[in-house]
């Protein structure tokens, strides 16, 4: 009987060893545009990952070989546990069908490579993932907006079960989905892998980075999960007759407040951000576009905390300027709309979501904005014409 524990004691290292390869988390759409997608998952241990893409179809995805494009930097492929694989060259507005793979890497030195399993998702068993690249010319457009989640999965999963591409063209994520943000693994348990289990395989989030995700040692790590197009969390899109705005207030007290632990540097970030939405509302898209929207996690108004008087004076002259529609916040926890000029230095509507209530917004010929209980009840309606 000693003889078998010894044995089994001697082989525990080489079962942990022998552990399969997983996907761990994901995968889900970041970065959608007309023209390209970022997918993006991870894994339990180092691996070689890419993704084989098809048309729209009934055909099985075995019928072809199907083209790969893999996770890279700068001409090579990436080896590690969060793979990011970015496909261009796709067309507006058409519906794509993907795989993803993940081979494990056993043992890497040099230029020789001890490859192990794959883990992949399974289109034998089930139709394969897919999704909708952006349109600019489509005339209308459907999407959900959350915010200040704080890690509570059975509120998220209450607002938006039941959402999926058949009835949501994106969904916003407007910032403090946790709050704290100590470790990247809390991305997922917090609200991703929820998010990821009811829609996020085959919609696309957009997230406005809140105040509450730049706290914490994983806060830096935040980008790495939800990239942009601008490499920064203010950054702007279009799909369908709507141009996207989507800013970032920062931290909501002084850069020199104790609790940021000399860490804060926002203020030179907003002035930066500032600068780049000068551009942005100087050009033809924007200008051309039917309706502006505006995402920011802090309202700038309802306090006089310093990052709200910092978006106030800096980034709100600019888009006094640019005949916004609506913008949209959270933060405050609770419900406020702010009609067009009943804020001294602000001419357009503000509508700051609650924490417990949802939006649903669809947009053709005119924006309109429902506040949902999380029992999908209704609750307040907002109706926004086309300005130009």
């Amino acid at each position: 009987m000693r003889k078998i524990f010894f044995l089994l004691f001697l082989s525990l290292p080489l079962l942990l060893f022998c552990q399969e390869i997983e996907i761990s988390h994901g995968p889900y759409l970041q970065k959608m545009g007309e023209n390209e997608v970022t997918i993006i998952w991870t894994t339990n241990k180092d691996a070689l990952s890419w993704v084989e893409l098809a048309p729209k179809g009934d055909d099985s995805f075995y019928a072809y070989e199907r083209p790969r494009y893999y996770d890279t930097a700068f001409g090579s492929k990436r080896v590690g546990r969060l793979h990011r694989v970015t496909i261009n060259g796709l067309d507006p507005g058409t519906e794509y069908r993907y795989r993803i793979f993940s081979k494990e890497v056993l043992s890497y030195q040099g230029h020789r490579v001890l490859y192990g399993n794959v883990a992949a998702s399974d289109v034998y068993r089930q139709a394969p993932f897919a999704f909708r690249t952006l349109d600019r010319k489509k005339t209308q457009l459907r999407f959900k907006v959350v915010n200040d989640i704080h890690g509570k999965n059975e509120n998220l999963l209450k607002m938006l079960e039941g959402t999926g591409r058949s009835n949501t063209d994106l969904v916003i994520f407007n910032g403090d989905m946790v709050s704290m943000l100590n470790d990247p693994e809390e991305i997922f348990t917090r609200f991703m892998d929820t998010s990821v289990n009811i829609f996020a395989k085959e919609v696309p989030i957009f997230l406005a980075r809140g105040n509450h995700e730049t706290r914490g040692k994983g806060g830096v790590d935040l980008y790495n999960y939800f990239p942009t197009t601008s490499g920064q969390f203010y950054y702007c899109f279009q799909d369908g007759p709507v141009f996207f705005l989507v800013l970032d207030g920062g931290e909501d007290k002084p850069d020199s407040d104790i609790e940021y632990s000399e860490l804060a540097h926002f203020d030179d970030y907003r002035t930066r951000q500032a600068e780049w939405l000068k551009k942005v509302v100087a050009s033809e898209e924007f200008r051309q576009a039917p309706f502006r929207v505006v995402i920011m996690h802090i309202p700038p108004t309802a306090s006089t905390w310093h990052g709200t008087r910092d978006v106030m004076e800096k980034l709100i002259p600019v888009l006094n300027g640019s005949d916004i529609d609506v913008m949209l916040c959270g933060h405050t926890h609770n419900y406020r709309f702010i009609g067009k000029g009943e804020e001294p230095g602000i001419n357009f509507p503000i509508l700051i979501n609650d924490d417990e209530t949802w939006l649903d917004v669809e947009v053709d010929s005119e924006i309109r904005i429902t506040q949902k209980e999380m029992s999908g009840n209704p609750l307040k309606q907002h109706h926004f014409k086309r300005l130009r």
